[in-house]
């Protein structure tokens, strides 16, 4: 039996309006050139990876295999080590930023979070679930973590272990702490016992794909690492990626007979299909094809902002960001092109999908918004 006519026609406006506004959506870090057509029959089935991604399970009824490929292949990208990394596919960054610093309670549980004043809003929930002290370091104008804040907080609190968690790529300036600096000042401060979790949803793929400095992964001193895989990848359902040294993981979990596996992940069941979603895409595009969408993107970051300028907008962009930020525009743009903004500021991420056609209808605009703020400020003073 079908819908009624009344949710039919329910149904077909919020897609036709879902559709709309798909045009109109550059202010948030979210690909659009995918295509998993071939996926749909998957649809049908309730794919379900429940329990330790690298074990076997009596709900045999996932994508665990495909699951274990993803996996490796951002081992590698990242540098992890080879024979002791562990990891899953999450619902995104937030729970893999959560199972990070859950790692590193469980090895220093009197440690202290050290994170800066522009990470995730997620980050300090995360925190508060896990009961643990956290000290806020302050930023510079850009967004990246003022070293010598942290200096002075670790030194006043040498004698606890240090938690850091860094960011690679800021919510709304793409700014990206730099471990070098953060290990050089936790060897400054003496500190020994300490454990580096990198927030690398937003620039940490492309980032790895391109070498982009600074570096962040397992080579540079990370010990656990989290991606989005609905940013730069793309995905119809939000996803991530949480990848931790495995003799740390190893401190967590337990066998659940019930389910024939074991229990090492935050969520019980897992989603199924997001692995096969990041699996197709792995293999369709292969590295080369991901790293010319990093490139392409670049590309287009470049171009919004050098139009932004020669326009008089004061536009910027941190060092091989994607994220172009300028003042806030009217409140009518912003909602037009769902502009995110924060302290005066708004930005466009110019992920995968957003063309150059998109970017200069938007600039049309801009120029037209500036003209008219422009005549109502002259109005106003004369």
């Amino acid at each position: 039996m079908g819908l009624q006519a009344i949710d039919q026609e329910r149904l077909t406006n919020y897609m036709q309006r879902a559709e709309e506004r798909a045009a109109y959506f550059l202010g948030y870090p979210i690909a659009r050139d995918f295509d998993y057509s071939d996926l749909y029959p998957l649809l049908k089935l309730p794919l379900n990876n429940i329990g330790d991604p690298l074990v076997e399970s009596t709900y045999d009824l996932n994508s665990r295999s495909l699951e274990q490929e993803v996996l490796a292949f951002f081992a590698d990208l990242f540098r992890a080590p080879a024979d002791n990394w562990w990891g899953y596919v999450t619902n995104g960054g937030s729970e893999g930023n959560l199972y990070g610093l859950y790692v590193a309670r469980e090895l220093y549980p009197n440690g202290i979070v050290y994170y800066s004043e522009a990470t995730h809003y997620s980050v300090q929930k995360n925190i508060q679930l896990l009961n643990l002290r956290s000290i806020v370091i302050r930023t510079d104008e850009r967004g990246e973590m003022d070293y010598s804040d942290l200096a002075q907080m670790l030194h006043m609190h040498r004698d606890q272990p240090a938690i850091i968690f860094a960011n690679i790529g800021t919510t709304m300036t793409e700014a990206k702490d730099d471990l070098v600096e953060i290990k050089s000042r936790l060897r400054m401060a003496a500190i020994k016992n300490y454990y580096i979790h990198c927030d690398a949803a937003l620039a940490g793929v492309y980032s790895a794909l391109l070498n982009l400095k600074p570096g962040f992964d397992f080579g540079y001193g990370a010990d656990s690492l989290a991606i989005s895989g609905h940013k730069f990848i793309g995905s119809p359902i939000p996803c991530g990626l949480v990848l931790v040294k495995r003799n740390y993981k190893e401190r967590i979990g337990k066998a659940i007979p019930y389910i024939g596996t074991v229990d090492t992940t935050i969520t019980g069941s897992r989603n199924g299909h997001s692995p096969a979603f990041l699996w197709y895409a792995i293999k369709k595009l292969g590295r080369e094809g991901l790293q010319r969408r990093a490139a392409e993107s670049l590309t287009m970051a470049t171009y919004l902002e050098s139009q932004l300028l020669d326009r008089g907008i004061q536009a910027w962009r941190n060092p091989s960001a994607i994220t172009v930020v300028f003042p806030e525009p009217s409140k009518h743009l912003r909602q037009k092109w769902q502009l995110a903004t924060e302290n005066g500021c708004s930005h466009v991420v110019c992920m995968p999908g957003v063309e150059k056609t998109q970017l200069d209808e938007f600039l049309k605009d801009m120029q037209e918004d500036a003209r008219v703020s422009g005549e109502m400020v002259e109005s106003l003073s004369s």
